[in-house]
Formats: structure tokens, sequence, C-alpha cells
């Protein structure tokens, strides 16, 4: 039998598993992981246990029986682990210590790798889930609320600096200041969670590349999501809904490249994209519905693509601040588009500019959204597609569809 296999069957055979609960002789979480060996598990009963700044320095895993509660008192951080191949499984922890001076989550990762974080429930905290130099873990299935009202006294829902290879799984993240937060880190995976009611982001990236988030919500947010200055990430299939407010987003591009956007739903946000100094990026088969703005395109942004998207009763479809453009906008379906086809083949046979004339006048001075509906706008609009002054003159959809794509 080759040693490997004998070793992971001696494993096995002396692992232990450890009762606790508030009247039995292992009443403490931490004095039992401090007795118990490598690769033991630790079953904790329903009840209430209040300890903070426990350390899970060895490969355990801890399961939660009903729920059972951690409560912090808000003395500080409540989980830390420091080893390769922890399970925390099925805890209610809550009242996480606030402090100015340093980030005390609900369960902090240092260094670790092949970690699991599942079945969670965080409440009254200040960070809920911080993973910090740490790869090859996989945050799933937790429920994280928050009760942020001010920035600079609440921290984020899922946090990951440094980390690279996690997936981040259907997870429900709320009340925080952002939901999920990617600060360097790279091959990250987030698909299936809800980031709702935050008061900034409910996905936020920052200097972090190739990573994909896929199938998620984001909704009610300051914003939706915020990608800055990374590359090579991958967004589809998300919902990006309900995103209002003086400066608010459904996404906020700005320095990104080489990036794919794919399938996605913008629903009533002020604004469905904001891009800036963002290059190489194919929006492709996205809906853009009922947005203040649909893309508002500002500063530098070359050589990316618009294919197949539905853009669907926004006050604006597209907003520029340039006269310059060599981005392309092909086979799109616009709900404004007054245009005809006489040929049936599906293609309106005049092109359609989506650049109105009084986008870029709101931009300069924003009072004037008041005059919205008004006939004069509308007159002005139509002199400026016949003759552009002002918007690209090139900025055109010269195969605009006919139907909906469906």
């Amino acid at each position: 039998m080759p040693w490997v296999v004998l070793f992971l069957l001696c494993q096995g055979i002396w692992a232990k598993t450890w009762t606790i609960c508030t009247t039995c002789e292992h009443s403490s979480i931490k004095q039992t992981i401090r007795l118990a060996n490598a690769h033991d598990t630790l079953l904790i009963q329903k009840g209430t246990y209040r300890e903070y700044e426990v350390v899970v320095d060895k490969p355990l895993v801890i399961k939660g029986v009903d729920y059972p509660i951690v409560d912090g008192e808000k003395k500080g951080e409540i989980f830390q682990i420091q080893s390769d191949g922890v399970t925390l499984d099925g805890l209610f922890i809550i009242n996480v210590g606030v402090s100015y001076t340093k980030d005390n989550a609900a369960i902090r990762v240092i260094r670790s790798k092949d970690f699991r974080i599942q079945n969670m429930v965080l409440e009254q905290l200040f960070f809920g889930i911080y993973l910090e130099k740490s790869s090859h873990g996989k945050v799933y299935h937790n429920r994280i609320i928050g009760e942020a009202v001010d920035e600079y006294n609440s921290g984020n829902g899922i946090q990951l600096w440094y980390s690279s290879d996690i997936e981040v799984i259907k997870n429900h993240v709320q009340g925080t200041r952002d939901g999920i937060y990617l600060e360097f880190s790279d091959r990250i995976t987030i698909t299936e969670n809800t980031s709702m009611d935050n008061l900034r982001y409910g996905l936020h990236f920052m200097f972090s590349n190739h990573d994909v988030y896929t199938q998620n919500t984001f909704e009610n947010n300051g914003a939706g999501v915020a990608v800055m200055f990374s590359k090579f990430i991958t967004m589809k299939d998300n919902t990006f809904r309900k995103n209002w407010g003086t400066a608010a987003y459904g996404m906020l591009l700005k320095e990104i490249n080489d990036a794919e956007i794919v399938g996605n739903t913008f629903e009533e946000n002020t604004i469905g994209i904001n891009i800036e100094g963002s290059n190489r990026i194919e929006y492709t088969n996205n809906d853009f519905i009922a947005n203040g703005w649909a893309i508002r395109v500002i500063g530098a942004c070359y050589t990316n693509s618009f294919r197949g998207n539905n853009f669907l009763y926004n006050s604006f479809d597209i907003s520029y601040n340039s006269k310059l453009n060599d981005n392309v906008f092909e086979g799109n379906f616009w709900s404004g588009y007054t245009g005809y086809d006489l040929d049936k083949d599906g293609i309106g046979d005049v092109p359609y500019r989506p650049v109105k004339l009084f986008s870029y006048v709101v931009n300069r001075t924003p009072e004037t959204i008041v005059l919205l509906r008004s006939l004069f706008m509308d007159i002005i609009d139509f002199s400026e597609r016949v003759s552009p002054v002002f918007t690209p003159d090139n900025l055109k959809d010269a195969q605009p569809l006919m139907k909906i794509r469906s």
C-alpha cells in the first residue's frame, strides 16, 4: 500500500469528534480547539457561547448544530483562521467589535488555503468575512446582514485582500459598506450571490485581474458594481436593478481593459453603465431597461464593441462627452428607433444615432433635465441627428434590429 494512502487512512482512524455544549465537559470553543488534534471535528450544540478572538491554528471542522450563537460582545474579532484545511459550518455569529484602527471581522482567514466557510449567519458585524493573503478556498451559502449607516464606521460584507483562486457562491449580503470587495485578488469566481441595500457598492474590484462574476443580483445599493484598475474581467448574466441616486450606477468601469460584459440586465438604475478610460471591452446581448442613462461614456474609451444589446425605454440610450469615436455599435435594438425595413431582413434600412444632443446639454448643465419631455428638446435633438455638431458623426448603429433580441 502506498505510504500516502496509508497516511490518509490513519488520519481517518485517529480523527476525533468533540461535542461542545453549554452544560458539557467541553463548554468553550477556544479551549476545545486547544485540546483537539489536527483533522478533528468540533460539533457545537445549540446555545449561546460568549467568545471572541477564537484562533483556529490547525486543520479542523467546526460545525454548528441548529445554529448555535457565538456572541463576541463587541469586544473584537471573533474567529481567526490561521491554518490550511479549516471548515466553518453552520454558526450564528453576532456582535463584532467596531474599531477605527483595526478591521475587526466576524471571520478572518490569514495566509491559509483549502478552507471552506459555509452556511454561516453573520449579524451585528463590522466586517463580515475577511480573506487575507489566502487561496484555494470557498465562501458558500452564507447570510451576512449589517446595519451600516455611515461609511466611516462600517465594514464590508465579504472582503478579499491579496487573495487568489477563491469561489464566492450563493451568499446573501445586505446592509454593509461594500457587499463584496476585492483588492489585489486574482482568479476569483463570484456566482449566484445577492448583494443589496449596501451603502456604497454591491461589488467592488480594485487592482484585481482574471476574475469572473456571473448570475449575481445587485439591487438598491449606493451603486451596483464598481470595477476599477483591473483587466480580463468576465461579467456575465448578472442583474443590476434599482441602484438609484445622484452618483448611482448599475456598473462603474474605470480604467478597465480587455473585459467581457455579456447577457446582463440593467434595469431602473440612474445610469446603467458609467464608463471612463476603459478599452477593448465587448458589450454583448445585454438588456438596458428603463434606466436614466443606459450607457454614459466619459473620457478616453477606445476599441469597444456594442453588439446585440436591447435598449428599451431609457431616458438616454448613449451619452458621450467627446466628438471622437472608434467604438463599434452594431446590430442592437433601440426602442427609440423609428426607421423602416423595406427588404424585411430584420435590420433597419436607416442608421440609428443613439446620442441625443440633450444628453450633451444635461452633462454640462444638469439642471436642464427638467426639460426632458419638452417639445423644444425634441426639436434640437432632431436637428442634431440631421447635422451632428456636438455629438460624434460616426457614432451610429448602421444595422439596428427591428425586433427585440430574445
